[in-house]
């Protein structure tokens, strides 16, 4: 599995490549009767190869590249933690705290780092070309490879503490959602093919993806989609890198 290291004031994370090509976005036949109208029409797309992020970026990085910690930015919002750790998700963040931290990233790495499109996230959710076709990231049955609401004690845990899917990724079903470069509109999907797409061009939320610690298994399926304002902050959301 091809990745690459990177360090930032001490603290090293994993990019994983993933190799360009064609998959079906959407509601797929696996999703079966949970999946929603804003995930069909299910649609071909074609990407280009990419990197994403091995894990969900930590409190370690986040803290690295902002000066600023979890328990810090809890306490200055009145908010209550849910996991602490150096290895465990950053949440608490907003779509806006997101650019902000990439922005500070790419200065101190020399890199390009971005969020994901909300169509990268899918192909790499499902496996990009190795995907096994499954309804969860890495599996048939959700228990093996993330935590959320029937598992999770209602906590955070570290990340990569359940198995990777097909791409050697982690958690990209539940621990913490994460958010994705586009605009969210419940009707964006069309049936026709699409090369590299970005999303609305213009809207009020943004997307994020993939399920979290206090979500049940439905909310967890690599082609469900939420959104939300781009400044709004939770104790369920976070972000993963691409690149």
């Amino acid at each position: 599995r091809p990745k690459e290291t990177f360090t930032v004031n001490g603290v090293s994370f994993n990019m994983v490549k993933v190799a360009g090509g064609t998959f079906t976005m959407g509601a797929t036949e696996e999703q079966g009767n949970d999946a929603k109208n804003d995930e069909k029409p299910a649609h071909e797309v074609t990407l280009s190869s990419y990197m994403i992020g091995e894990t969900e970026v930590t409190q370690e990085l986040w803290e690295a590249v902002m000066g600023k910690s979890l328990s810090q930015i809890a306490s200055e919002n009145g908010k209550e933690t849910y996991g602490v750790g150096a290895n465990y998700p950053m949440y608490y963040i907003s779509w806006n705290d997101c650019q902000e931290f990439i922005t500070k990233l790419n200065n101190l790495t020399g890199k390009n780092f971005r969020l994901p499109t909300e169509a990268e996230w899918e192909y790499a959710a499902r496996g990009g070309n190795k995907s096994q076709g499954y309804k969860y990231s890495g599996s048939n049955t959700i228990d093996d490879v993330t935590w959320y609401y029937d598992n999770s004690s209602s906590i955070i845990h570290p990340v990569a503490t359940k198995m990777p899917n097909e791409l050697g990724l982690y958690d990209m079903s539940g621990s913490v959602w994460e958010w994705c470069s586009d605009w969210y509109s419940s009707s964006y999907y069309s049936s026709s093919s699409q090369n590299n797409p970005t999303g609305p061009a213009s809207g009020s939320y943004r997307v994020f993806r993939g399920g979290s610690w206090n979500y049940n298994a439905r909310y967890c399926r690599v082609s469900y989609r939420n959104d939300s304002s781009p400044t709004k902050r939770f104790n369920y959301l976070g972000l993963r890198l691409a690149l």
